[in-house]
């Protein structure tokens, strides 16, 4: 079995788990918890589950501490194969025991997953049918395929599902792999991702740099240890959905710190001094309208965008080379008051040299319209964007969704001209280019780059309105007379009877 093949086998299982009336995402994060025990198998990992896990010693134990000790052996003999050899209300009650105290004594990123776990299961024979059928799928196919990828392929299967909600939290994988390949992370270099949802930017930066060191087999140790354990990070700030990101990363052997919590309040202000930034942050304001908990914004707002762009590029080292790629809103590109502001500071602190204009459909909300800006921090807080270059993939572009997805080759040309080295040489009707006076002239807006849209017709392609005026009262003229002409007819009928 492929991992595609293994992926839809996971997913009928949540017809199974409709029967306890559990939704799709609380499906993913169940299935997260029981694929962790059955991959750690797979991968050693269950031997690492007692690190960290000691048993308190001494002939006088209170109650309490004999309790623990006991609670704590069943993480010690942990094993899959014991976890698959209980059944009916014996397996339910141990399962439920394994969340609890894998959240309570185990380490690490292990108990981050687990935290605060508990199983919407109700039905011991559903539980057992899904740990039964996990147990046989094709492992080493899996294994072979990676089991990374696997994992993603889930989520991404539960991101497309419109009933799961979970497309806020997932940016299609194509569009990902663009933005990583043209941002070009590096060995050595910090990259972060402040609202990393499952994770899927900092898996793909790892990945491209996991590619162009040959599995990392040019870096030195201390360069290859830094890659797992320090390059890539994020903050998430929904509990399940972190969950999702940690099991993510584990599964690539990425270890670096993944925040819980609001990058919008004080916490995020120890997130910054970054190479790289890949994101796409939430939509919308804070509930109530209240502005970011942050005290060092300089423009405080309720829009989380504006608000996370401030946050964005305050975090990027001020070297001339540290860089982002980030999905936003049209909204972001022309609000005034402190929308404006910081469109402003970003321009004069970053080299905004790159807004691609995305097509629509291509997330969960259809309607929503949004961009990707790409800047690099500049070494001075003045006058870094001189011209701004715009592509244009919206205008006389498919419906995108389901039966028209989204590939790689719908930016093909996008990348040849984000990459020329003469950017004026380029010859594509979509890219153009404004200076920092132009964007001034237009109130500093960026709502710009969009060329004619084929579907309206163009005011000059019109007849001439006095013409078509003069031609449709002649029209109504004829019809009046035809009127007037079979009302004589009918009263003269009228007549002779």
């Amino acid at each position: 079995m492929n991992t595609q093949e293994i992926v839809s086998k996971l997913w009928n299982l949540c017809d199974v788990l409709r029967d306890d009336g559990i939704t799709y995402h609380q499906y993913v994060t169940e299935l997260t918890y029981i694929l962790f025990l059955k991959m750690a198998k797979e991968t050693e990992v269950e031997k690492n589950f007692g690190e960290g896990v000691t048993l308190t010693q001494g002939d006088n134990l209170t109650e309490e501490q004999i309790a623990q000790n006991a609670q704590k052996q069943i993480i010690l003999n942990y094993s899959w194969d014991v976890l698959k050899s209980k059944t009916g209300i014996e397996l339910y009650n141990y399962y439920k025991d394994l969340l609890r105290l894998f959240g309570t004594y185990c380490t690490g990123n292990i108990r981050a997953i687990y935290d605060g776990a508990v199983t919407n299961i109700e039905e011991p024979k559903n539980l057992e049918k899904i740990i039964t059928t996990i147990d046989k799928l094709d492992w080493y196919s899996a294994r072979e395929e990676g089991l990374g990828n696997l994992y993603e392929g889930l989520l991404e299967k539960n991101a497309n599902e419109k009933k799961s909600g979970a497309g806020q939290y997932f940016t299609p994988r194509v569009l990902i792999d663009v933005m990583t390949r043209l941002v070009k992370p590096q060995p050595k270099e910090r990259c972060n991702d402040p609202a990393c949802g499952t994770f899927g930017f900092m898996i793909a930066a790892h990945r491209y740099v996991k590619e162009h060191t040959r599995d990392f087999f040019e870096l030195d140790y201390d360069t290859y240890e830094f890659e797992r354990s320090e390059a890539f990070t994020g903050c998430e700030l929904v509990r399940d959905t972190r969950r999702l990101a940690l099991m993510n990363a584990m599964l690539h052997d990425i270890e670096g710190e993944i925040k819980f919590g609001d990058t919008l309040s004080n916490l995020g202000k120890s997130m910054k001094g970054y190479d790289v930034v890949l994101t796409n942050p939430p939509f919308g304001t804070k509930k109530g309208g209240e502005r970011a908990t942050r005290d060092d914004f300089t423009f405080p707002t309720s829009n989380k965008q504006l608000n996370f762009l401030q946050h964005i590029y305050r975090s990027l080292k001020a070297d001339g080379k540290a860089r982002a790629a980030v999905v936003l809103p049209d909204n972001v590109l022309f609000a005034d008051g402190d929308g404006e502001k910081i469109r402003c500071d970003l321009m004069d602190k970053c080299n905004l040299h790159t807004v691609l204009r995305l097509p629509t459909g291509i997330f969960y909300a259809q309607g929503v319209k949004t961009n990707v800006l790409f800047f690099t921090r500049g070494t001075s807080d003045k006058g870094n964007t001189q011209e701004v270059w715009f592509y244009d993939l919206r205008t006389n572009m498919p419906s995108f969704g389901k039966t028209t997805p989204l590939k790689a080759e719908h930016f093909a040309d996008f990348e040849k001209a984000y990459e020329a080295q003469d950017r004026r040489a380029v010859q594509d009707e979509r890219w153009n280019v404004f200076t920092r006076d132009e964007i001034a002239a237009k109130g500093n807006s960026l709502d710009l780059g969009l060329i004619r849209d084929d579907s309206v017709l163009d005011y000059n392609d019109l007849p001439d309105p006095a013409a078509s005026a003069a031609e449709a009262a002649a029209q109504l003229e004829e019809a009046v007379d035809l009127l007037q002409s079979v009302v004589k007819e009918l009263n003269a009928l009228a007549e002779v009877r």
